[in-house]
């Protein structure tokens, strides 16, 4: 389980490099998560809101799923990985968000978290070898490529989107509100 602290929750420098400012602001997505689901029991993770299906379970299987697909296919160009590469997505499109209920809460915990860590090894490998403008492997049909800047910009708006369905869910299972764990 994840431990919130006021020492390590992530806070965007007011200053500071514009690779810093950018991953720390995916880290805070990421954190804003991680609480949103924290300590919930697979009922909790399988909570609906409204006329939605989607579950705080189904939102950590499909960012895993976001984390190692980006990093795999636009700067690796690699294919990603088990289990995603199992998946037949054109047939069952929703695949990630769909089977999360089938998962225990803590095989949905370290599927997301694994994740998180490989793009966080993938991203530090890349600056170690440059900035924020080097170009990934995967190349559009028009022969672009995006650079790292673009993708880590796209991850953090998958997390926006995703953190924001994260806190109407977790506040319909059990009241929970805020931006973060007000240490």
């Amino acid at each position: 389980m994840i431990e919130f602290t006021a020492e390590t929750w992530p806070d965007p420098p007011l200053a500071g490099t514009e690779a810093a400012a950018v991953l720390a602001a995916l880290e805070r997505q990421r954190a804003t998560l991680a609480w949103k689901t924290s300590g919930l029991d697979a009922a909790g993770l399988r909570a609906t809101l409204g006329a939605s299906t989607v579950t705080l379970g189904g939102l950590l299987k499909h960012l895993a799923h976001i984390e190692d697909s980006h990093f795999a296919r636009l700067w690796l160009g690699v294919p990603v990985g088990a289990p995603w590469d199992a998946v037949d997505w054109e047939a069952t499109p929703d695949w990630d968000y769909r089977s999360a209920a089938e998962d225990t809460p803590e095989q949905l915990y370290t599927l997301w978290q694994e994740a998180t860590a490989r793009s966080r090894a993938v991203v530090d490998a890349a600056l170690a070898g440059g900035g924020l403008e080097q170009l990934g492997a995967f190349t559009a049909r028009n022969g672009e490529r995006p650079n790292l800047r673009r993708i880590l910009l796209d991850l953090v708006e998958e997390y926006a989107r995703h953190v924001g369905h994260a806190d109407l869910i977790r506040e319909s299972v059990d009241g929970l509100t805020g931006e973060d764990p007000s240490f």
